[in-house]
């Protein structure tokens, strides 16, 4: 793991990974969705508030990292009460343009992962299986997230080594500061 004050520190690999739960979420408030509607994708799925300050200021790099990265698919799951006209206005406001609206209704799939803060980001492979998780905010469009993205999600449907193991990613990556930008 990477010095603290590279900002570099919160990633924390699944051992093993895990198949993630098929609960419902929805799109734009009606079109129900599970994870198995993405499978032979990787996914990138980000639990968020627009009242989470942290989420806030994630979610333009999300956005930039759904443009940027084939074959993954960035999914910003929603738990805000309002559903998806709050998400919708909050999108609009943003700027955020390449990211479907979805939701997690009454936080059901949120608690099933055990997330227990926002944002809280799965990384899962194309089979369904979460190989990591990301806690707290991160700069989703920089070097380093996007390469650790793909050795993740990638690690699942590489082949392994010769004596069998799976081989491993690093386990760190840049985060935002805190405090806001002057």
């Amino acid at each position: 793991m990477a010095a603290a004050d590279e900002g570099v520190h919160n990633y924390q690999p699944a051992s093993p990974p895990q198949p993630v739960p098929g609960l419902p979420f929805f799109e734009d408030g009606e079109t129900t969705r599970t994870i198995a509607d993405y499978r032979g994708s990787g996914v990138v799925m980000n639990f968020w508030a627009t009242w989470c300050t942290p989420c806030v200021r994630e979610m333009p790099s999300l956005d930039r990292l759904q443009t940027q990265a084939r074959g993954i698919r960035v999914l910003a799951l929603s738990v805000d009460r309002g559903g998806a006209p709050v998400v919708e206005s909050f999108y609009r406001k943003h700027g955020i343009a390449n990211l479907d609206v979805l939701v997690d209704k009454g936080a059901k799939l949120m608690r099933k992962l055990r997330v227990r803060g926002l944002p809280t980001t799965l990384l899962i492979d194309s089979g369904g299986n979460e190989v990591g998780r990301v806690v707290g905010p991160a700069e989703w469009d920089s070097g380093p997230v996007r390469a650790l993205i793909r050795r993740t999600i990638e690690t699942r449907a590489a082949p392994t080594t010769e004596a069998g193991a799976a081989l491993s990613p690093s386990a760190s990556i840049r985060t935002i500061p805190s405090s806001p930008a002057s």
